[in-house]
């Protein structure tokens, strides 16, 4: 399992393409407060790749909109693939360090393989059994995806899709991206026919 998880350059690319798509569909719904034009605002990011995504570390523009009507002005952050919210590491990292902190269970094997600290890698699975399971996200999920064992997040989730890695990996992305915005509350409109 651990020698299929070659993120490379091209699937972060990929990511970034439905990024772009996706900051474009938002411009295009104007502004969710005033109905104003939506701008570019992008700004950079230093996201960490750890051993799983070294590639990925290459996106460091995270795309963002601010309305041009003048008294607004406020933020419309459209959803993300590559970027999971404020987190340093892309989404891509904390998905597959986390499936794979509950494949491997050894402490140093985690850090070996991933690059990730275990303390982060613990704390990312705390997240999964935690905060994540109230999230609107995770009933989505389990609407599709039938059997998704709470207890197992986010291998379970990972599990019952069908595909090679990558296409795994892009899909669950892809049902998180909702999370990577708080500025549009009804950001998973913007996801369909996305990925």
């Amino acid at each position: 399992m651990v020698d299929h998880l070659d993120l490379g350059r091209e699937f972060f690319a990929e990511l970034e393409q439905f990024d772009e798509q996706l900051a474009r569909r938002v411009a295009a719904a104007r502004c969710p407060k005033c109905g104003g034009p939506l701008h570019r605002g992008d700004y950079g990011r230093k996201p960490r790749g750890a051993l799983i995504a070294p590639a990925g570390e290459a996106s460091v523009v995270r795309f963002s909109l601010c309305c041009g009507r003048e008294g607004c002005r406020r933020r419309a952050m459209p959803p993300s693939l590559r970027f999971l919210g404020r987190r340093v590491y892309l989404g891509a990292v904390v998905l597959m360090a986390s499936v794979l902190a509950q494949v491997l269970g050894v402490a140093g094997s985690i850090r070996r393989v991933t690059g990730v600290p275990v303390r982060t890698t613990k704390r990312w699975l705390g997240w999964w059994r935690g905060p994540f399971l109230s999230t609107a996200v995770l009933v989505a999920v389990r609407a599709r995806l039938v059997g998704v064992a709470d207890e197992a997040l986010p291998a379970s989730m990972v599990a019952k899709l069908p595909g090679t890695w990558r296409q795994r990996v892009r899909a669950v992305l892809a049902f998180l991206a909702p999370l990577t915005t708080g500025s549009l509350p009804d950001a998973s409109r913007f996801l369909r026919g996305t990925a």
